[in-house]
């Protein structure tokens, strides 16, 4: 296929029927310092592994969509002198044609998963509609992009600086289910209650697998939502991301952040002002997710 690349390792599983979890690059160029960027990226890896899986790391490296990077390319998508595109389906034409990298986002690793025939994808939480998106109509890519690729997103819910309301009506409007794994609320990312129920809850990798099946086999098109909470005892205190977000939020909005800068703004300060709390959090989470979707991409393989 034209612009893929897909490494050895991930072509020789999915030839064989063997399961595949992707796994995005943004987390490691944009959402830690080095090198705990680059430790958590191989953790992750090493996690789904250990499950039984194959991890499927997906970024734009020399004009290429890489399915699946060595440990070199993962290490140097990490360092930051590297200047890595923050990069979503969009950005994909510009940096294929000259020859740009970019580390993907969700919506970005979903295209580029399902290109390379991958079904299950791991993060730590999708994006989604913004605060305030009524003035500024700040909603994620990786909203429209479940909608209308056949890829399931295991994650902790939406990052917590969003609207998580308007976020799962949005997801609704399009057709998205959202699963709870093992939970009846859709979790907040650092923590594990919203406040906002599911669609359905589900509680084994087998049931998320047949229900993915169920989907895709049926001919419904687009990707699914799998919302699995922060094991409970990784969980912060939710009064301390609150008030750390609501910080972050207002000094976003002093300086008049828009589109991609806000993101990794808001996550930078919100594990500044939490003392590192909400960094520790956030790999906690993300390997709990690559393990789920590994078991699941190992239930799925059977159906």
């Amino acid at each position: 296929m034209h612009y893929l690349d897909i490494a050895p390792e991930v072509a020789e599983a999915l030839n064989n029927g063997r399961p595949v979890v992707a796994l995005e690059s943004t987390i490691i160029a944009h959402g830690m310092p080095y090198p705990e960027n680059v430790a958590t990226g191989r953790a992750l890896e090493q996690a789904i592994r250990e499950q039984g899986a194959v991890p499927a790391t997906i970024a734009v490296i020399n004009g290429r969509m890489k399915a699946g990077l060595s440990p070199d390319e993962l290490e140097w998508i990490g360092k930051p002198e590297n200047r890595i595109a923050k990069t979503s389906r969009r950005d994909l034409p510009r940096l294929l044609m000259k020859k740009l990298p970019g580390a993907t986002t969700v919506a970005a690793t979903m295209l580029i998963a399902e290109k390379a025939g991958i079904s299950i994808f791991a993060t730590g939480g999708i994006g989604g509609v913004h605060r305030g998106a009524a003035e500024t109509l700040d909603i994620s890519a990786d909203l429209q992009e479940l909608a209308r690729t056949n890829v399931a997103v295991v994650c902790a819910g939406a990052k917590s600086i969003l609207d998580t309301g308007l976020t799962l009506e949005y997801l609704e409007t399009h057709g998205v289910p959202v699963v709870g794994f093992q939970t009846d609320e859709f979790p907040a990312f650092y923590t594990r209650s919203s406040g906002f129920d599911v669609d359905c809850r589900l509680d084994s990798p087998d049931e998320v697998a047949q229900f993915l099946a169920t989907k895709w086999k049926a001919g419904l098109k687009g990707g699914v939502v799998v919302a699995n909470p922060i094991p409970a005892d990784k969980e912060p205190a939710f009064n301390t991301i609150a008030q750390a977000t609501e910080k972050a939020l207002e000094e976003a909005r002093q300086q008049n952040l828009r589109g991609k800068e806000i993101t990794p703004f808001l996550l930078r300060r919100i594990k500044e002002i939490t003392g590192g709390e909400s960094l520790r959090a956030n790999v906690e989470l993300a390997l709990n997710n690559a393990r789920l979707a590994a078991r699941v991409a190992v239930e799925y393989c059977r159906k």
